[in-house]
């Protein structure tokens, strides 16, 4: 076949393909079968690999992602992507409906539209063709996924529109989608997604871009982000419907308002049924309509005047408590565990939520098959309200904590100043099970495949009694255990012998030294030259590390006393298991930020939270958790939210992971004051 018709072909292709995805994905109306439309697929492919000079932006082989990247570029938006300003009453969007008539001289007329709950993207077409799609990030730089964005089917390739558009857009994942995912994950034993905000954040930013394209995302735009630049624009609305023109996904449901009132009316319908909506939404985005009066009132160095987002309140459901289970902890603590009627909160089922400990469940006044009122705190973590005393029929029964544990059948105690109940037998087997999970777990020694289930296994096929057995399995003891096999065996193995070079506050940690966490554990690491060091040290030499008071100190000691510990510890030591601080680790790291107070929020690109922490504090920094005024600087990743907000009151300096990387390269504390005074 010559070159002319190799390009008819892949021409011809590409237009058949793109009509029957529109045919299947905007109007659920099929006109081939899923197998015709693959085999056009592979040989589209198949084409386009042998003559890349012919395909084109639109080619739905664009869908199907592309090479994995090693990390995503940094890209300037042209035009800064903002933030909004949040209302939570009527009263105030009213102060923001005062606010705009005295900053125009007159009323105004508001579009109101949803706040989707997912990741903002910005994205840019020139000569009627993508070009590029970035994230938000800090509002001035985010990072380029345009190789993920290509593979959503809602994203045009072409435009019928030669001049620069820029849009921006909303990336989310349907509600049925994610439940979807989510019973994919369990069934899989792999771990759940805490909402479908959190799966589609995740899924936009894989760096191979073929695992994007398998996650069902979708995109709403809400924005033409240069209008201004476009002289036939005269109203928000107007843009919006150009949009649409254009083949962009714009949310149906938007609705221009005459009055602050009617905006007040609609938004309290939405709080009302945002459950029947086919995704989540957080909220309203109220923007006034006019461009002219846009210009008038202009924007503050983070937000724009003339638009305002309502915030819903936290959605709360009733349910009803069917049962109530205890768990023992680690440290041998038994939490009371509300079995609830499943609801629908917050973008997930709920059907469990704590009762944490006697006291909460008497202070509520909680009793078993009580209808209660659940909602979810920031979104996330399930918790009981209140109870609906008048639902009350005679059913209810009071819950009292166990006598004996359940897991062991010893008996429970409650200490003096402690609220919670107890199993102290340390031969408890549901303890050492939440123990070795946290041995093995991220914060700890970080053994990657073995997880809960792992462990679980492990534990009842007897291959492991404590977690020094861990480092005594043999490959062909795991290979007939059931999900296993020859190759995850071999990947176990590895990740086992891997994790015995970890440095030494990871092993402390991994102990379950009572009251000491990561922090406790990297002091006592950094504070002491090996384990051998911290076993001979007594309470007032630990006191007299930072943030060791009587409580930690003691217990270290408790720790280190008990024979049962020490006999665990020396087989961890004959296994090879690094007992020895670094020896120069830090010596020829600057404390560059010394008695600096550092706070870190939101997402960063391309290294985890953690790590930067670790870094800052190497070099004499205080990672902090929140703003204040003796704050030095915010790192600030996608997604910040409100300690940005905070740092921007407050006029602290924020930076992004690019700056901070710098202030890394620098030799002297003088060199990082100045580059922040820049």
């Amino acid at each position: 076949m010559d070159k002319d018709k190799i390009k008819q072909e892949i021409d011809s292709l590409i237009d058949k393909l793109n009509y029957h995805s529109e045919k299947y994905y905007n109007q659920d109306s099929p006109e081939i079968s899923d197998y015709e439309y693959d085999m056009m697929m592979r040989e589209l492919i198949k084409l386009e690999a042998e003559n890349p000079e012919f395909k084109r932006i639109d080619s739905p082989s664009n869908r199907v992602g592309g090479t994995a990247l090693s990390s995503f570029e940094q890209v300037d938006h042209r035009t800064p992507m903002l933030s909004l300003s949040n209302a939570y009453s009527a009263e105030e969007l009213k102060d923001f409906d005062r606010r705009v008539r005295e900053m125009t001289g007159e009323d105004s007329e508001y579009v109101v539209e949803f706040k989707i709950d997912g990741l903002s993207v910005g994205i840019t077409y020139e000569n009627g063709e993508f070009v590029r799609a970035a994230t938000r990030g800090n509002g001035i730089t985010g990072e380029d996924i345009s190789k993920n964005a290509m593979t959503i089917k809602s994203v045009p390739l072409k435009i019928n529109d030669n001049r620069e558009i820029i849009v921006r857009g909303e990336v989310y994942i349907s509600k049925e989608n994610f439940e979807k995912i989510n019973a994919y994950q369990e069934e899989h034993e792999m771990q759940t997604f805490a909402n479908p905000r959190n799966l589609a954040a995740g899924s936009l930013r894989q760096l191979d871009s073929k695992l994007t394209a398998k996650r069902p995302l979708d995109i709403f735009v809400f924005n033409l982000e240069n209008m201004d630049e476009l002289e036939d624009m005269k109203t928000h609305s107007q843009s919006l419907e150009y949009l649409k023109s254009l083949g962009f996904s714009v949310s149906e449901n938007y609705k221009v308002c005459k009055s602050i009132d009617e905006v007040i009316d609609f938004i309290y319908y939405w709080t009302d049924n945002r459950e029947n909506l086919a995704f989540d939404i957080d909220g309203m985005v109220v923007k006034v309509n006019d461009l002219e009066k846009r210009k008038v009132m202009g924007s503050t160095a983070k937000s724009p005047r003339w638009a305002i987002a309502y915030k819903f309140p936290a959605e709360r459901k009733k349910s009803k408590i069917l049962d109530i289970e205890v768990e023992v902890g680690r440290t041998g603590t038994i939490t009371p565990t509300a079995i609830l009627e499943p609801v629908r909160l917050a973008g997930t089922t709920v059907s469990r939520a704590t009762l944490h400990n006697e006291d909460f469940i008497k202070e509520k006044g909680i009793m078993l098959h009580d209808h209660v009122i659940v909602q979810k705190a920031g979104d996330i973590i399930p918790q009981i309200v209140e109870v609906v005393k008048e639902d009350r029929n005679g059913e209810e029964v009071e819950f009292s904590m166990p006598e004996k544990c359940p897991a062991c059948g010893e008996p429970t105690v409650r200490l003096e100043g402690e609220a919670a109940v107890k199993c102290i037998n340390i031969s408890c087997p549901a303890q050492i099970r939440r123990g070795m999970i946290h041995f093995v777990s991220r914060e700890a020694m970080d053994i990657d495949g073995m997880g809960e289930s792992v462990i679980t296994l492990l534990l009842n096929e007897g291959l492991i009694k404590n977690i020094a057995d861990i480092y005594y399995l043999k490959k062909e003891q795991i290979i007939p255990l059931e999900r296993m096999g020859e190759k995850s065996a071999d990947n176990l193995i590895k990740a086992i012998e891997k994790s015995k070079e970890n440095e030494l506050w990871r092993l402390i940690n991994g102990l379950g030294i009572r009251f000491v966490g990561t922090k406790g554990a990297k002091i006592l690491a950094s504070a002491f030259d090996s384990i051998d060091e911290i076993i001979k040290a007594d309470s007032e030499k630990l006191q007299s590390l930072e943030e060791f008071g009587s409580i930690m100190s003691d217990s270290v000691v408790r720790f280190f006393r008990e024979e049962q510990n020490l006999a665990v510890i020396e087989r961890l030591r004959e296994a090879g298991v690094n007992m020895k601080s670094e020896e120069d680790k830090g010596a020829d790291i600057p404390n560059i930020f010394e008695k600096m107070k550092i706070v870190l929020t939101g997402t960063l690109p391309t290294m985890k939270r953690n790590d930067a922490k670790e870094m800052i504090e190497l070099r004499g920094g205080k990672a902090t958790g929140s703003v204040s005024k003796s704050t030095t600087f915010v790192l600030a990743g996608e997604e910040a939210g409100s300690k940005l907000t905070k740092a921007n009151d407050l006029g602290i300096k924020v930076i992004d992971e690019d700056m901070f990387m710098k202030l890394i390269g620098c030799n002297t504390k003088e060199e990082v004051e100045e580059m922040l005074e820049k």
